[in-house]
């Protein structure tokens, strides 16, 4: 046969990525729960964005927000209390092929996983985290978390909580992160804005939307949620540099509700790049040997 006679195989068309195929197991939140909405945005913007179905990866820890990989079909793994960025962090350095995404609440986030969050920000690791803060441990039936406002009472604090709650975002900009952003549950449209651009961020960013636990605390979010009074007040970038950590910062510590959208957003290299540059420097200089023969070598060094 002549080489002119040979054509190419055909090439598959890749399907075209939709909600039903996202979609896997029914959710199984209580009806009401906030985190419904969460999971329906993601799927749409899953859809715009068209990212290819098998480089989808979503992480989790432990939690009523943490079933998320039940739900979404896509490579997925449900892992320890707390533990999820370590895990995520091991993927995403290891498989650059494929966008990971965490979800987690604020006890997963903020609580016994806030070490892991501080450290994931800093070396500024490519992934996407999703904290779903309702302000209580709602899984474990009404306890108090790292967000519950002082006050609040719970089977932890049946006379109310005495301990001042963090402010996620200040604890973010402190970290590093550099993509900061908070959304609501109830702003469906805002909530679709800032996922999309956290996703397209090159780097570590994350989201926390409040997402309201109507069976252990109805109505926590009621002041920032017009329907029910409140006002949703979203950050206007053309008098906010959101390259200006001090201004956001000063964002962060207005009262309650505070605001909403993008408090900070800085381009950085990424844990990711910095550590194939190192790995193609060294195979570069080793004569192109691949990277198991490296570690080999390395691991022979340290006997």
């Amino acid at each position: 046969m002549s080489a002119e006679t040979i054509t190419a195989p055909a090439t598959a068309t890749p399907e075209k990525l939709t909600k039903k195929i996202l979609t896997a197991d029914h959710p199984t939140w209580c009806p009401g729960c906030g985190d419904f909405a969460v999971l329906a945005v993601f799927y749409k913007v899953l859809e715009k964005l068209q990212i290819p179905h098998e480089n989808i990866v979503c992480v989790a820890g432990i939690g009523c927000s943490s079933r998320f990989p039940y739900f979404v079909n896509s490579h997925g793994i449900h892992f320890i209390h707390g533990r999820a960025l370590p895990l995520a962090t091991g993927i995403s350095l290891s498989r650059p092929d494929v966008h990971v995404f965490v979800f987690g609440g604020d006890g997963d986030g903020f609580s016994i996983g806030g070490n892991h969050l501080n450290h994931a920000a800093r070396k500024n690791i490519k992934l996407t985290y999703v904290i779903m803060d309702n302000f209580v441990y709602g899984l474990t039936k009404k306890q108090t978390s790292p967000t519950s406002p002082q006050g609040f009472k719970s089977k932890t604090d049946p006379t109310g909580s005495i301990d001042r709650p963090i402010n996620p975002m200040k604890q973010l900009l402190a970290s590093g992160a550099t993509f900061i952003a908070r959304t609501h549950a109830a702003q469906v449209k805002h909530m679709m804005e800032v996922f999309e651009r956290a996703i397209l961020h090159d780097g570590f960013s994350v989201v926390e939307c409040l997402s309201e636990c109507v069976m252990f605390y109805e109505g926590s979010f009621d002041d920032s949620w017009p329907k029910k009074g409140g006002a949703f007040n979203i950050i206007d970038e053309t008098q906010h540099d959101v390259k200006d950590d001090i201004a956001a910062f000063k964002i962060a510590d207005e009262p309650s509700p505070g605001k909403f959208g993008v408090f900070y957003q800085v381009e950085r290299p990424t844990k990711n790049a910095m550590e194939q540059k190192w790995i193609d420097d060294t195979q570069s200089k080793l004569g192109g040997v691949s990277q198991k023969e490296i570690l080999k070598k390395r691991l022979e060094t340290m006997r």
